[in-house]
């Protein structure tokens, strides 16, 4: 019996990032003897195992043959006869296709410390086209180490093009598409995870609604990058530079995506797209089993954001109606997401992205401003028991302190970007 760090521990470690987890793999055992020693089988076939005392994963290695169309048409080998170069074999890429030893040595069967030194994805063999879950996972995998510098082999996105070509992604289920892509939005690129799938033709069947876009003209005065992809694009870096929330993410990503419904014959531009990106956002969200959170404020995003850049012509009540129209004296955390995204959604556009964006800093201090009036001494004060009374009482309230600021946020910024 032999044991073998394997994977993502290997290729961080070398890379120099932080390992979050380890995957070992055994040769020349069984699972019955693994069973006697304590290791506790995770499912009743596959044969992984959790360590009885670290509860990290160990598998047996073992050799796969693709048996049916999708991802899990597979059979597969793991006796004690299988060898840890074969079980590197199956593997996606060539940088996730080492191991190391008890004594530390890399084992690198497959080009993979070459790769990684040459900031490449690259993969393995052509065993990668049986699963179509991997043309989500290397671009996923872009979008982690994009800042290193990494880019995909020119062989492995023909490939990549192939199984899209032959329809291997139309076995791919909603919820592993979510998955892949949430993942996605929780790396430090979110925005090449889409680019990869665009350079694979890959985009137009898992997110048909975004792929649309790069064909969708805009106004080129409000936006000089011209189509709604690029602003899309340009909104997922700066909201990635803002927050590492994958809501907040996904919702910026969204915002404009009714615009690929806007008939060609208003284009540039786009009536309406608010309320046509609502119902996108929606048809979206049931399609891939979205979490009713990402929904929510996806669905606020779209259909408010472009009102945000509107608050400092506004007058205190109109201001006050506002953050009180999004719940944000209950709801701050939300309101703060909101706002990233307006932001972000600003500056995502060619030239933009270090604007002033005084809206956003506006904003906050007008709901703090909200929040410091106490409703229930106001109450007690008036000795007020109509509902109505009171509620009008401390909508006044909050405008009598919102004022102040209205005027000197309006005289510190009297041109206002053109948006």
């Amino acid at each position: 019996m032999e044991v073998y760090l394997v994977g993502g521990a290997v290729r961080d470690e070398l890379l120099g990032v932080a390992v979050t987890e380890q995957d070992w793999v055994i040769t020349g055992a069984t699972r019955d003897e693994l069973v006697k020693l304590g290791f506790k089988p995770v499912g009743k076939s596959f044969p992984v195992f959790l360590h009885p005392d670290t509860k990290e994963e160990y598998a047996l290695a073992r050799t796969e043959r693709k048996v049916s169309g999708g991802y899990h048409g597979f059979d597969f080998d793991a006796s004690r006869h299988v060898t840890l170069e074969q079980d590197l074999k199956r593997r996606d890429l060539t940088i996730n296709a080492m191991a190391k030893n008890a004594d530390g040595e890399v084992i690198d069967p497959h080009g993979g410390l070459k790769d990684l030194a040459d900031r490449t994805l690259r993969h393995v063999s052509d065993a990668f086209a049986e699963d179509p879950v991997r043309v989500l996972r290397i671009a996923r995998f872009l979008a982690r180490y994009e800042r290193f510098g990494f880019t995909i082999a020119p062989e492995t996105i023909k490939l990549m093009k192939k199984m899209v070509q032959k329809g291997e992604l139309e076995f791919l289920v909603a919820e592993r598409v979510f998955k892949e892509m949430d993942k996605a939005l929780k790396e430090a690129a979110p925005v090449a995870f889409f680019q990869a799938l665009r350079a694979c033709d890959a985009l137009k069947v898992t997110f048909p609604e975004l792929d649309i876009l790069y064909s969708v003209p805009q106004e080129e005065d409000i936006h000089p990058e011209r189509n709604v992809g690029a602003h899309t694009e340009l909104t997922l870096r700066q909201i990635a530079a803002l927050t590492d929330d994958p809501a907040t993410r996904f919702a910026a990503l969204l915002h404009d995506v009714g615009k690929g419904l806007t008939p060609e014959s208003e284009w540039p531009k786009h009536p309406g797209h608010e309320e046509h990106s609502v119902a996108a956002i929606k048809a979206f969200c049931a399609r891939l089993r979205v979490p009713n959170e990402y929904k929510a404020l996806a669905l606020v995003v779209a259909a408010k954001h472009q009102l945000v850049n509107l608050t400092l012509k506004w007058t205190s009540e109109e201001m006050v109606a506002f953050i009180e129209q999004l719940d944000a004296l209950r709801r701050p955390e939300r309101f703060k997401a909101f706002l990233l995204a307006a932001k972000s959604i600003f500056r995502g556009r060619l030239g933009k992205a270090h604007d002033e964006f005084p809206q956003y800093d506006y904003c906050f201090k007008v709901l703090e401003a909200m929040k410091s009036v106490n409703t229930r001494k106001l109450i007690e004060q008036k000795s007020l028991k109509d509902p109505e009374q009171i509620k009008m009482m401390i909508h006044e309230a909050r405008i009598a302190v919102v004022e102040p600021i209205r005027h000197e946020y309006a005289t510190r910024y009297q041109q206002l970007h053109k948006y």
